[in-house]
């Protein structure tokens, strides 16, 4: 490991692609592996991988504006995975600088520089833990510290929930984090979808077979049953870039995409 063993945390199966290290290699991040570049390159052959994980960035960036616009305050990031230029803290707290982020993610990688970049910078911090296991994240003291879940929040599971199989039930884990939420809090999600290139996504499904990340894409139909007990926004549930983009020439991109995305408020 040589060189890159100063900031690899003891333990980190480097061998191992993660899911985590192959977005930020697909971002052109460095705190990735041979490993995980191997995986991508097979993956770029298969889908467009490099346009897909810049579109959902781009997402990632205009939802969470359009969260401070409606007010929010405090965000709550479910697999956050390794931190590149535009992080969620960096957004909100460019549009207004109280905002508080609490990254969420079990890649020990990701949260160890998490760790680093927010050494000072009080409201925001980074939380090791699976987010399978709700009932811990929001009982821990560092999510305490930031986030007040008597108040609106902004929860974001932005390219996370195709990672979650079927027998872990991820409609109901929504659910779950549904009832922890105060009224107005807003869920922002994205996730893979089979239903633009079935072939190619059947394709990206055995790639990860060989990483600790096996992915399950979803139909649209799916992944609107997570959003059960929220009322979604305009545009609704649509591919990445048509969600609200800047430029009415940028959702050009959709047949890129591969990736559903909406925002939606807690009703009720």
């Amino acid at each position: 490991m040589g060189e890159t063993a100063s900031w690899v945390p003891e333990g980190v199966n480097t061998e191992l692609p993660s899911a985590a290290r192959v977005y930020d290699y697909l971002l052109g991040g460095g705190h990735n592996f041979p490993g995980d570049r191997a995986l991508a390159d097979k993956l770029v052959k298969v889908v467009p991988a490099r346009d897909m994980a810049r579109l959902n960035r781009a997402f990632l960036r205009r939802a969470v504006l359009y969260l401070v616009e409606q007010g929010i305050d405090q965000f709550l990031d479910l697999g956050s995975g390794i931190p590149t230029v535009g992080n969620v803290h960096e957004i909100a707290q460019d549009a207004n600088p109280d905002a508080r982020v609490l990254y969420v993610d079990y890649e020990p990688v990701a949260i160890a520089h998490s760790e680093l970049l927010l050494e000072s910078n009080p409201r925001a911090s980074a939380l090791q833990a699976d987010m399978r296991d709700p009932e811990r994240i929001v009982a821990s003291p560092r999510t305490r510290e930031l986030i007040d879940f008597d108040r609106p929040l902004g929860l974001l599971m932005v390219g996370v929930v195709q990672f979650i199989p079927d027998d872990d039930d991820p409609w109901a884990l929504v659910a779950r984090y549904r009832e922890l939420l105060a009224p107005g809090s807003h869920l922002a999600l994205s996730a893979f979808t089979w239903d633009n290139a079935p072939a190619g996504m059947a394709g990206a499904v055995e790639v990860f077979r060989n990483s600790q990340d096996p992915i399950f894409p979803r139909t649209r139909g799916e992944i609107l049953r997570m959003l059960t007990g929220f009322d979604l926004v305009e545009p609704g549930l649509v591919y990445t870039p048509q969600w609200r983009p800047e430029r009415e020439e940028d959702a050009a991109d959709a047949a890129r995409s591969n990736l559903y995305a909406g925002v939606a408020v807690a009703s009720g």
